[in-house]
């Protein structure tokens, strides 16, 4: 399993992160991120470029 973070301080909501996993990551009603805390392995090259695109460098991932 795949722990992921986002520094809600440093998010700004811009969802470039949602382009890259749409699967973990959203923007709700009011654009602003929501996420899930997992995700399988298979997905670590999504979530690498979700981390990578995002332009406030808040996401953090950790593998278990």
């Amino acid at each position: 399993m795949i722990k992921i973070y986002v520094d809600m301080d440093k998010c700004q909501h811009y969802g470039q992160c949602v382009f890259e996993a749409p699967e973990v990551f959203q923007l709700n009603a009011d654009d602003k991120l929501e996420y899930q805390a997992e995700a399988p392995d298979d997905m670590l090259a999504d979530l690498e470029s979700a981390a990578d695109v995002c332009p406030m460098q808040a996401i953090f991932l950790t593998k278990e």
